[in-house]
Parts: C-alpha cells; structure tokens; sequence
C-alpha cells in the first residue's frame, strides 16, 4: 500500500509495524507528529501511549518497558535528546533495546525550530558519560524513516544496543509517497535477561551500577565487543556515481538530498563527481571511504548543516590519503545546491594534489 505522508508519520507506522506497542513522549518541534500519530494508532493495535511529564520522564519510561521486555520507543528534537542523556547512558549500560529518535533542529542553546544536523557528534560519540555508542541511522527520505525505524528495531534487539534514528526538520516534516508494507513479521528475538516474573525460575536484575571496577571493566569490554561486531557486520550506505569518480561529495541526510542534483549536474558538464551517503553514522563506512581513496578519488566535500561534526570521521577514513574540504551551513540554514555545485566541479578541475 502507498500512502502520502509526512516523514514523521511514517517512523511512526514503521515502529507500529515492527511491533512496538509501547511509546513514552514529550511534545517539541519539530517531530510533534510522531505523538500526535502514536496517541491515535497505538491503542488501535492493542499498544500504550503515554504522553511523560518531561523529556526525562521518558527515557526513564522507556527503560522501565525495555527492562520487561517490551519494543518500545520515544522521540524528541535537539534539545529534548540532551535531557534524556543521562537515561541513554543508563539504557546502553543495561544493554537494554529501544528505539530513540532525534528530528534535530538548530542549536545549541534552545535554538529554533528550523533543520539541522548540530547533534551528530552527541548521537555518533555518545552524548551521555561513559564508553557507549548507540546504533545509528540517518534517514533521507520519509520512505527511510519508516524503513530505516523498521531495521532499528530488529538490530537494537539483535545487538543489545540503543538505537537511534538521527534525521532533522526537512525530513520529518517532508511528505512523500511512502510503500507501506503489508504483511511484515517483527523478528522474534527470545529475551531471557528480561523482567517478566522470577516464578520457576531465578530472579533477573537488569541495571547499571556495578561497584566492582572489574566487574564495570568486564561490561565495558562485553560493549566494545558489540560495538566491533557491529563494524563488521551492518555498515549501510548508499554510493551514487562513485565508480568512475574523481571528486566524492560525503553527506547524510536532507543535505544528502541536494547533493545528489550537485553531482548530476557536475556529471552534466562533463566532470566526475560522485556522492556517498552514510546510512549508518555508527557504525561509520570508514572501509567504503578508504577503498574510495584506493580507486582514486583526490577530494571529498564534506557536507552538514553544522559546522563539521560527521567531516571529523572522514578524515579518520581518509588517514591523509586524499585532500577533504567543507561546506558547511548552521543554525537552520539549509545547504545550497549552487554553492555545493561549485565546490565540487572546482574540486574536479583541480585534480591530484600537489
């Protein structure tokens, strides 16, 4: 079935259909919809909505349903993800499954409510205390918030690890004609850790104080094992018009979007541009980025609407092979498909570097 909807109303249905029957929120621009949708679906489907208090009355909501065993989910925009921080840290330490989304807005401070991406380094580096990362996945399309929520359910119960779908005002807010699907079947992932009763059988104690230094050492190896595991096996991209490329333009997101009409019109005037596009800000295509480098590729154009968060990992990837230039917009300013146009066919005609 298609459907016209909003970007945020198709995360919504795309958690309802992988199963989540359990969503804790707090209203903020601009992902409104998504409770708005969920108070209205959820009961629907035999699901509990609760609208919290506060954006940290959610998180801890959230926690609690997980700890039981449940899909559950919250989302909030910028501000709102700063003051579940101390909750998220508390979720990963637990390995407790959920799904969190950020539909950013500009920043920092309480900002406006115009589209951003200032909240990469918080998402992708883990914005609360301690070593923890969250699954990461960034959207460019309403079809990709429903999917990308779909897939972010299935790899948070996997892998024991939060995760978060990273997208921005444009996105959520964007309408387009999203193929539902019909007849999907959530994964049935067996969760004997959880908090359902200790009758016939031991207790379980899910939580994240362990005041043994070699205990708190042994869950932070147990992390990073997962975390590497994760590296190896769902790195996600999307590479346009790479293969013959001399110049790549790297982008996630809405910006993603305008830089895909930047390189057709490059490739219009007779210069190999290319664009790759994370899906997955963590785990990070660093491999994809690297074997870039290795088929030649001179100059990369890192593009955010911030002022160079994700452009730090690509020069990780690049390890001073290539030369990574860029453009970048804050504080709600969208990024500009002429300017972008013009940086990379500029990048084009330099050609190797000196």
């Amino acid at each position: 079935m298609r459907k016209l909807i909003k970007g945020n109303e198709a995360m919504a249905e795309g958690a309802v259909i992988a199963g989540c029957r359990y969503y804790f929120g707090y209203p903020i621009t601009p992902q409104n919809e998504v409770p708005a949708y969920m108070s209205k679906r959820l009961p629907e489907v035999g699901g509990v909505f609760v609208q919290a208090e506060s954006e940290l009355a959610s998180i801890n909501m959230v926690y609690g349903a997980s700890a039981a065993g449940a899909r559950v989910m919250t989302t909030t925009s910028s501000p709102g993800f700063s003051l579940m921080m101390e909750g998220v840290s508390y979720l990963a330490a637990s390995r407790l499954p959920c799904v969190l989304a950020n539909v950013q807005r500009g920043g920092p401070g309480l900002g406006n409510i115009a589209p951003a991406q200032g909240d990469y380094f918080q998402a992708v580096k883990g914005g609360g205390h301690g070593d923890y990362r969250l699954i990461v996945l960034a959207p460019a399309s309403p079809q990709e918030m429903m999917d990308l929520t779909i897939l972010a359910f299935e790899l948070s119960d996997k892998y024991r690890v939060p995760a978060l779908i990273l997208s921005d005002g444009i996105i959520g807010q964007m309408m387009e004609s999203v193929d539902i699907p019909d007849n999907y079947v959530p994964g049935k992932i067996e969760k004997p850790w959880a908090l359902t009763g200790a009758k016939g059988r031991s207790k379980n104690v899910v939580c994240s104080l362990f005041l043994d230094e070699n205990v708190m050492q042994n869950l932070n190896t147990a992390l990073s094992d997962t975390y590497e595991e994760l590296k190896k096996s769902e790195v996600r991209h999307e590479s346009f018009m790479t293969e013959d490329a001399e110049a790549v333009i790297v982008a996630f997101g809405t910006p993603s979007r305008i830089a895909k009409n930047a390189v057709l019109r490059a490739r219009a005037e007779g210069f190999k541009a290319g664009l790759l596009r994370p899906i997955s800000l963590f785990p990070f295509p660093e491999k994809v980025i690297s074997s870039l480098v290795e088929n030649n590729v001179k100059n990369f154009l890192v593009t955010e609407m911030n002022s160079g968060q994700m452009l730090e990992d690509v020069k990780l990837s690049v390890s001073g092979r290539a030369d990574v230039h860029f453009y970048g917009t804050t504080g709600g300013v969208i990024t500009d498909e002429d300017v972008m146009t013009d940086k990379i066919i500029a990048l084009c005609k330099g050609g190797s570097r000196g």
